[in-house]
């Protein structure tokens, strides 16, 4: 089977492992399962993933960990090559994916810079790029929105990582990429191709590094509004968590369209899952 796996609220909750899933993705691959994990936080690189869930125990390469900002990469080198220059408004783990594919990337610091400077727009400032790219952007300033709003009115394609309105982070929620890609996009009046969940972007772009389809995949995720939708997004089946942000009211309450192919409350369950479902 293909297993595309989130991350967080599946394989650990912050800073703590789920108790005995790692084990159960180490023991699908052994048996010959793929196993790719997926995410829709787009600030970190490929790297950034891999001492954790190794630490973890979790079967892992450096290709088998593909985020919004990895996945977004990988579409515009295979979908949009006439994109060359691109305006990046996010963390540095986005701008190292989109150099990885050959693209020239200009940070939304060195805009804003000359922005400021040279009393030029975004556009300019930017060297006419092809496209704009939002993500989550920790250092955001009023105008890094400004250029990349610039770019985007001047006709620079507009891609966003995806529209996660939040980040819970430790310290509470905080604004995620969707608030960032909402502010440019009521500043043009454009609206942005999304990769990331709950659209069916970043599975394909996932399923497409071991050589499958999405829609072959089960899907491992605890968000009923991301990784459930973009299973079905995909045509493929779906293992819902209890372990992360929904509670089985919420499960409950869920179409019958919408119900998860299986649910799972913890490791031995999700194992459980995946054997009936490898079972046909």
């Amino acid at each position: 089977m293909l297993l595309l796996v989130d991350l967080d609220g599946v394989v650990y909750r912050g800073a703590q492992p789920v108790p005995g899933v790692a084990d159960v993705l180490a023991a699908r691959a052994a048996s010959g399962d793929d196993v790719v994990y997926v995410t829709n936080n787009s600030m970190h690189y490929r790297t950034d993933y891999l001492r954790r869930l190794t630490d973890l125990g979790a079967p892992v390469s450096q290709e088998r960990v593909v985020s919004s900002g990895r996945a977004t990469a990988l579409y515009i080198a295979e979908h949009e090559p006439q994109i060359r220059r691109v305006l990046v408004i996010g963390a540095g783990g986005l701008e190292r994916e989109l150099r990885d594919v050959g693209l020239e990337v200009i940070n939304g610091a060195q805009a804003a810079g000359r922005m400021s400077q040279e009393g030029i727009d975004g556009w300019e400032a930017a060297g006419h790029p092809d496209a704009v790219v939002v993500g989550l952007d920790p250092q955001v300033t009023y105008l890094r929105i400004a250029a990349a709003a610039d770019a985007v009115r001047a006709g620079a394609r507009f891609i966003a990582t995806n529209r996660d309105p939040v980040l819970p982070t430790e310290r509470g929620v905080r604004p995620g990429a969707g608030s960032l890609v909402a502010a440019v996009e009521t500043a043009t009046g454009v609206a942005p191709l999304v990769i990331g969940k709950p659209g069916p972007h970043l599975l394909e772009e996932a399923a497409s590094v071991v050589g499958r389809r999405a829609h072959e995949a089960v899907v491992i995720g605890d968000g009923l509004t991301t990784d459930l939708a973009a299973a079905r997004a995909t045509g493929a089946r779906s293992v819902l968590m209890l372990t992360g942000v929904t509670e089985r009211a919420q499960l409950e309450a869920l179409p019958v369209d919408e119900q998860p192919t299986a649910v799972a409350e913890d490791a031995a369950q999700l194992a459980e899952a995946l054997e009936r479902l490898a079972q046909g």
